[in-house]
């Protein structure tokens, strides 16, 4: 993941190098992700409209999930590694309005951070400050197998 220069905690160098593999020429690369800020209780990232538009001019609902998966994600990563490793177990989006241009940016607090299972809020906003979509993601947390 790539930070967009902003002094926020950086990950410990074995989670960063995993991390990185999850989304290296990936789909986050591809829709232009960008993560802004790192720390355990706040992940910032955010994703161009451009690029990433539905049929109709608005950002895809699709990007807003893939932003806030994304996000929570890391979250739970940042949490639960390198001892476990966190995978995807449900995520709810509710649109409220529609981004036409420049950036949303979505930020990441924690929900409940347990052994077995993590979940965050994300908050997505346009650049007028209007939350575009709220989103939950909970993810498993399994023990990391043996290298």
């Amino acid at each position: 993941m790539t930070a967009s220069g902003s002094p926020g905690l950086q990950p410990d160098p074995h989670t960063a190098a995993v991390m990185a593999t999850w989304v290296d020429e990936q789909l986050t690369d591809r829709m232009g992700i960008r993560i802004a800020e790192w720390d355990p209780e706040r992940i910032v990232g955010t994703v161009p409209v451009t690029g990433n538009r539905q049929p109709y001019g608005l950002l895809h609902g699709g990007a807003s999930a893939v932003l806030a998966e994304t996000l929570g994600s890391t979250a739970a990563a940042l949490w639960s590694m390198p001892d476990r490793v966190p995978l995807g177990l449900e995520l709810s989006c509710t649109h409220h309005q529609a981004a036409t241009e420049g950036e949303v940016t979505g930020i990441c607090t924690p929900l409940h951070r347990g052994r077995g299972t993590a979940s965050f809020e994300i908050a997505l906003h346009d650049e007028q400050g209007r939350r575009t979509c709220t989103a939950r993601l909970t993810c498993l947390l399994r023990e990391r197998p043996p290298r």
